[in-house]
């Protein structure tokens, strides 16, 4: 498989290469702020780069303070989320999910809520928004909990033009290689609290920050490097200008296969996906991409807890993931020239 990047753009990549030979700073300089300007206008919160989304939880979890405390995770994730929760100190409290969203269930997140609970990490799994975001982050509200939004997947996902992050304290944006923005590596952390990604922004350098062109150090003993490079940064710089044309290119897809595929996952009134995953239910494909987590992902699997967590367990089971990466090859085709390449008889 080989992933577009058009010639155009990687032209427009090596004329900001050359601005950052040029700039002599190559960590911590203009493509990093550009670049977070430019998640900014997208997202409509404020913005802070990191070197990956993990790094952007395990900051937010810092700031929160959840040391010695719990923190409820859905067991139905990727590792990195609970190892965040562990390496801010805290205990990790598996959640179940939802079947038709994937996403962590509110009933049972409820229940696990004790009075060591000081924050709750909502993942939104497959490129949509958590269908029960409104209900977790209002009880979060009333119990004074941390609401953390776990957004890896979920580039270009709004709901009512509420973008991801908007739910919580702050989010983290992952941008690996296989996320609708790739980076390689990197993430962002984004909040509508100014002054929580000012602390980011100290946070990810030791306590320092650019000020004028003038580095300025603030005591921080928590601060540690989560810096991005600025060659990350510029890339990054293009792939947000890329972002429209790909998310209008996965939305065509998927389209398509709303006509093919009755059991799936349906969103809500309002909401848009960025389709990072298109998720179908007991299904056998042709071709698929890798399911979004199996239960040999999950954390209490990894920790080696057995739980009671039907709904995880359901879906790892009997979703599958219809082929929507950017530049799948038969995109272009027909929906009854999709349906019999993909529908094994």
């Amino acid at each position: 498989m080989v992933l577009p990047f058009e010639e155009e753009y990687r032209q427009r990549y090596y004329q900001l290469l050359d601005e950052v030979f040029e700039s002599n700073f190559w960590s911590d300089g203009k493509m990093t702020r550009k670049f977070e300007e430019k998640f900014e206008e997208c997202s409509g919160l404020f913005s802070c780069a990191v070197s990956s989304g993990g790094a952007g939880l395990l900051s937010i979890l810092e700031y929160v303070d959840v040391r010695g405390k719990e923190v409820i995770v859905p067991a139905n994730t990727f590792w990195a989320t609970a190892q965040a929760v562990k390496k801010a100190g805290a205990r990790v409290v598996y959640a179940d999910c939802n079947r038709e969203d994937l996403c962590m269930s509110f009933e049972d997140m409820t229940k696990k809520v004790t009075s060591d609970t000081k924050a709750v990490i909502v993942v939104h799994i497959g490129g949509h928004i958590a269908f029960e975001i409104e209900k977790i982050s209002q009880y979060c509200k009333e119990h004074n909990i941390a609401l953390i939004e776990d957004c890896a997947h979920a580039h270009g996902a709004e709901w009512n033009g509420k973008v991801a992050g908007s739910w919580g304290v702050a989010g983290s944006y992952s941008f690996y290689a296989t996320k609708t923005i790739p980076l390689g590596e990197g993430g962002m952390v984004v909040s509508a609290d100014k002054e929580l990604i000012s602390w980011m922004k100290k946070f990810r350098n030791y306590g320092k920050v650019v000020i004028n062109g003038n580095v300025v150090t603030y005591p921080m003993k928590e601060g540690f490097n989560y810096r991005v490079s600025e060659f990350t940064a510029a890339l990054g710089i293009v792939q947000m200008e890329r972002l429209p044309m790909i998310l209008e290119w996965k939305r065509n897809l998927a389209r398509k296969f709303d006509c093919i595929f009755d059991r799936r996952v349906i969103l809500p009134e309002g909401m848009k996906s960025g389709y990072y995953k298109y998720i179908v239910f007991d299904q056998d494909l042709e071709e698929e991409t890798g399911k979004v987590f199996n239960y040999t992902d999950f954390g209490n699997e990894i920790e080696g807890i057995e739980m009671i967590l039907p709904n995880s367990y359901w879906v790892a089971d009997h979703h599958k993931c219809a082929p929507i990466y950017y530049g799948w090859d038969k995109a272009d085709n027909s929906i009854e020239e999709i349906r019999a390449h993909l529908i094994r008889h």
